[in-house]
């Protein structure tokens, strides 16, 4: 039985009091922006509304899901983190694999790794990084949204520092049987890194999905925009076209939405896939960051 002290029970208390306030102020917003989406127009523009749906009302969902921009922007993105998400994953490991090796068995691993560090402390500035994706034809296509970040050395770092973990003797063992690097790296390390990938996958997606300035940057056409691109615009900007080209039956509905439930609809519906995902990896987060954290 483990007994603890009065002062320890006050510290315990306070931590768990300082914690679940901090989680509050966390949920608050993500709540106040759910009930607002749920709202009359009226409730909402009045400023009614708190953490809880004012005049109920599903009109500003119907009308979000029925936005053509808004749903190709949704595409958009998805085609963006699915392409996104596999190119940084493959070269990550690719870069992590060789780089987390003994000296002997790279030549110049030193070189590489400063070579990669370097990119994180400097950047050749925003005019160069959008004049070398005009030069290869990227602009105003997905791949200027993937390929410009398709290495983040900073996965790269965690990654190779976790497979420094592992035992060498593994791969030693394995290299004596007759193994190759390739067998060695599919068969071995990644499935002993699962906690480790997971956690980059986690991270790489949200990056691709919250991303929003590379989108308003490289792309010319409202039709190429990713959701958080279009998401800014209207928030920014209020978005006039709604009333100027919507037919008879899209401005009735528009008199039961306002543009603060309609942009709340459009925020949360946005935020739902990520708040889905995030659940089946956190088991994996927390080992896998700080195991890829620590230098062996």
């Amino acid at each position: 039985m483990h007994h603890q002290t009065f002062g320890g029970k006050v510290y315990e208390g306070l931590n768990y009091l300082l914690l679940s306030i901090s989680a509050l102020l966390c949920i608050f917003p993500i709540i106040h922006v759910l009930a607002v989406s749920f709202s009359g127009s009226t409730a909402a523009s009045a400023g009614q509304v708190t953490l809880w749906p004012v005049d109920f009302t599903l009109s500003s969902y119907k009308y979000a899901l029925n936005n053509k921009q808004f749903l190709t922007s949704f595409l958009v993105t998805l085609e963006r983190v699915a392409l996104g998400v596999g190119i940084n994953m493959v070269l990550t490991i690719l870069a992590a694999y060789p780089l987390s090796k003994e000296r002997g068995d790279l030549y110049g691993r030193n070189i590489y790794s400063w070579y990669l560090f370097i990119t994180i402390i400097f950047s050749g500035g925003l005019i160069p990084w959008y004049m070398t994706i005009k030069q290869l034809g990227l602009l105003d296509s997905v791949w200027a949204l993937v390929l410009p970040g398709a290495v983040p050395v900073f996965n790269v770092i965690i990654l190779l520092n976790f497979f420094r973990q592992l035992p060498k003797e593994i791969g030693e063992s394995a290299f004596i049987d007759g193994a190759g690097h390739w067998t060695i790296l599919s068969r071995i390390y990644l499935p002993l890194s699962k906690p480790a990938l997971a956690t980059l996958v986690l991270f790489t997606c949200v990056g691709h999905w919250n991303s929003w300035f590379d989108g308003l940057i490289l792309m010319s056409s409202p039709q190429n925009y990713p959701l958080q691109t279009y998401l800014q615009t209207i928030i920014v900007n209020r978005d006039m076209s709604l009333f100027t080209t919507a037919t008879q039956e899209e401005l009735k509905m528009l008199s039961q939405v306002s543009d603060r439930t309609l942009k709340s609809a459009q925020i949360f519906i946005a935020a739902a896939p990520i708040l889905a995902v995030y659940p089946f990896l956190q088991k994996y987060f927390m080992k896998g960051i700080v195991l890829g954290s620590v230098k062996g």
